[in-house]
C-alpha cells in the first residue's frame, strides 16, 4: 500500500499535466532575420539548399510567419492580427483559412516506381578545423536505400520543437490575399491582438529582447588548408549551427559544424532554447560566445564552386497564456526567433555583408561547451541528395 502511494505521489505532476485541457486557440509567430542569397541566377540553388535543411527558401530581409489554430468550427472563418504601428504594415494582417486542401490516402508505394533509381553517394563530414577528422567521411550510397529505410552510419538527432497550431479551423499569414514584404525597419515591439469568429480574443505585448534579431554578417578568409568563416554575435543569440552542401560529380558533399557526427536535418529551423542548451552540451551546437569556425579544405575542394554555406543563430522564445498555467488556458501564444545567412563559400560572397579577409582569422574554432536528450524529426539532407 505504501509503495502504491509513493508511486502515485511521484506521478502526480505528470498526471496533472496529462489531464490539462488543450487551449481553445494556439498562435505561433515565427520571426526570422534572413541574410539570403544575393548572387544573380542562384535563387534556385538557394531554395534547394534551404529546403534540404528543413527551412524555407531564404530571402534577404525580415520575415514573419503567423499561424492560428482553434478548436472552434466556423462556416465563414475570419481572423486578423492587429499589429503595432512600428511594423509599418498597416493596422492588421489577415489570417486566411486555407481552402480546398485534401488529405490523400497514405499509400505505401515504391518512390521510384516507373522511374530510374537514384545514383551517386552522399559524403558526410563534420567538425570545425582546417582538416577533416579521422573516420570521415561517412559514405551513403543512394542506390542501396530502400523504402522507409535509413542507411547505417547516418546520424540525425531529434529536436523537440513542438507541433504547429492545428484544430478544426486554422488561419495563416502570409497568404493568397496578403503577402506583402516585411519592411527592413519593422519592429514587433508593442501591443498585439488576434481576433476572429473562431478564436477567443488574444492579447499580449512584446518588449525588450523580443524583436527581430540582428542581421548575421559573415566574413571568410583562408586558414591553412581550410576556410575560416567568422560572424558577429547577435545580442540575444542562444547558439549557432552551420552546414555546407555541394556536389562532386555524382556525389553530394555535406558538412556540419557539429563536433560529433550530425546530419542537421532539423537544426536549420527554429529550435527552442532548452533544446539549444541540450545540443550545446552534446557538442552539436556551437555556444553563443563562439564567433568563428573553419571549414576543412577537403570539404571545400570536393564541393567546388557549388559549396553553399548555411548559418543559423538561434534566438529566444516568448510564451504567453491566458489564464496563466497551471490553469487550463483559453489561448496560448508562442513567439520564436532566429537569424540566418547563406553564401557561396567558394566565391567568398553572399548574404548579409560577407567580406574576404587577407589574413588568417583568429578566435574560437567552433568547439562546443558541455547538456540531455529529446524528439520529432524533419527533412534530411539524404532526401535532397536522392533528388
Amino acid at each position: 500500500m505504501k509503495i502504491a502511494l509513493v508511486i502515485l505521489v511521484s506521478m502526480a505532476p505528470f498526471l496533472a499535466k496529462a489531464q490539462q485541457k488543450p487551449p481553445i486557440a494556439q498562435y505561433w509567430m515565427s520571426v526570422e532575420t534572413a541574410a539570403g542569397m544575393q548572387i544573380p541566377g542562384m535563387e534556385g540553388m538557394a531554395g534547394m539548399m534551404a529546403g534540404a535543411m528543413g527551412g524555407q527558401r531564404q530571402a534577404s530581409g525580415r520575415k514573419l510567419q503567423l499561424q492560428l489554430g482553434s478548436q472552434r468550427p466556423a462556416d465563414a472563418p475570419s481572423a486578423a492580427h492587429d499589429i503595432p504601428p512600428g511594423m509599418s504594415m498597416g493596422a492588421s494582417l489577415p489570417l486566411v483559412t486555407p481552402r480546398g486542401i485534401s488529405n490523400p490516402v497514405n499509400e505505401r508505394r515504391d518512390p521510384y516506381e516507373g522511374g530510374e533509381r537514384p545514383k551517386g553517394r552522399m559524403l558526410i563530414f563534420w567538425g570545425c578545423g582546417e582538416n577533416v577528422r579521422a573516420g570521415q567521411p561517412v559514405v551513403i550510397d543512394f542506390a542501396t536505400i530502400g523504402q522507409g529505410q535509413m542507411p547505417s552510419g547516418y546520424v540525425a538527432r531529434r529536436v523537440a520543437a513542438g507541433n504547429p497550431p492545428g484544430g478544426r479551423t486554422t488561419g495563416h499569414w502570409p497568404n493568397q490575399e496578403d503577402s506583402k514584404a516585411v519592411p527592413d525597419s519593422a519592429s514587433l515591439l508593442g501591443d498585439h491582438a488576434i481576433r476572429g469568429n473562431y478564436t477567443p480574443d488574444i492579447r499580449f505585448a512584446l518588449g525588450s529582447g523580443q524583436d527581430f534579431m540582428e542581421r548575421v554578417q559573415l566574413q571568410v578568409a583562408p586558414r591553412g588548408a581550410g576556410t575560416s568563416v567568422s560572424w558577429n554575435s547577435p545580442s540575444n543569440a542562444t547558439g549557432y549551427f552551420a552546414t555546407v552542401m555541394g556536389s562532386d560529380g555524382n556525389d553530394v558533399v555535406f558538412w556540419s559544424s557539429s563536433d560529433v557526427q550530425e546530419s542537421g536535418g532539423m537544426l536549420m529551423g527554429y529550435v527552442p532554447p532548452f533544446e539549444v542548451v541540450r545540443l550545446i552540451r552534446e557538442k552539436v551546437v556551437m555556444p553563443p560566445q563562439t564567433t568563428e569556425c573553419a571549414v576543412p579544405g577537403e570539404v571545400t575542394k570536393r564541393a567546388g564552386g557549388s559549396a553553399m554555406f548555411n548559418f543559423i543563430a538561434y534566438g529566444p522564445e516568448a510564451n504567453f497564456a491566458q489564464p496563466p498555467r497551471p490553469q487550463d488556458p483559453q489561448w496560448a501564444v508562442k513567439v520564436r526567433f532566429k537569424s540566418t545567412a547563406m553564401m557561396l563559400l567558394g566565391e567568398g560572397t553572399g548574404s548579409g555583408r560577407v567580406n574576404r579577409r587577407a589574413e588568417p582569422a583568429r578566435g574560437a574554432t567552433g568547439s562546443s561547451a558541455e547538456i540531455p536528450p529529446s524528439q520529432p524529426s524533419a527533412p534530411d539532407p539524404i532526401k535532397d541528395g536522392i533528388n
